[in-house]
């Protein structure tokens, strides 16, 4: 039995395994871009604005109206987020924002989106 091959083949199961759930979709999470995030923003009054990045990175500046739940401490503060408004996630590129949306989803949270490209792509108003 040849077991570089096997190393190999386990190998590549777990990169494969790796980017797919890194880049998979999240039951019940809208990629919207910058545009329709801040029409979605502007016109629901029933929402929550969540900014998943640390606080060092949130001095940088953030979107107004925002809290600040960084993704490190998601789990342990979920119980922070209402479950019957819609969730609006952020990070610096999207990436952050839809790990946390999968965290949600799995304590049940249905009705969310995220700014595609996160707070690099947004391109509306800014708070430091």
């Amino acid at each position: 039995m040849d077991y570089n091959l096997i190393f190999n083949i386990v190998l590549v199961a777990f990169l494969a395994w790796f980017v797919y759930s890194r880049f998979a979709g999240v039951k019940g999470l809208k990629n919207l871009m910058p545009n329709l995030f801040q029409d979605e923003l502007k016109s629901n009054h029933n929402k929550i604005l969540i900014d998943v990045r640390e606080p060092g990175e949130v001095k940088q500046g953030y979107i107004p109206g925002a809290i600040n739940i960084p993704l490190s401490q998601i789990k342990n503060r979920v119980g922070e987020i209402p479950k019957d408004k819609s969730i609006y996630l952020y990070c610096r590129s999207g990436m952050r924002s839809k790990q946390a949306a999968r965290i949600l989803s799995k304590h049940g949270y249905l009705n969310m989106a995220h700014l595609q490209g996160g707070i690099m792509a947004w391109g509306g108003q800014v708070r430091k």
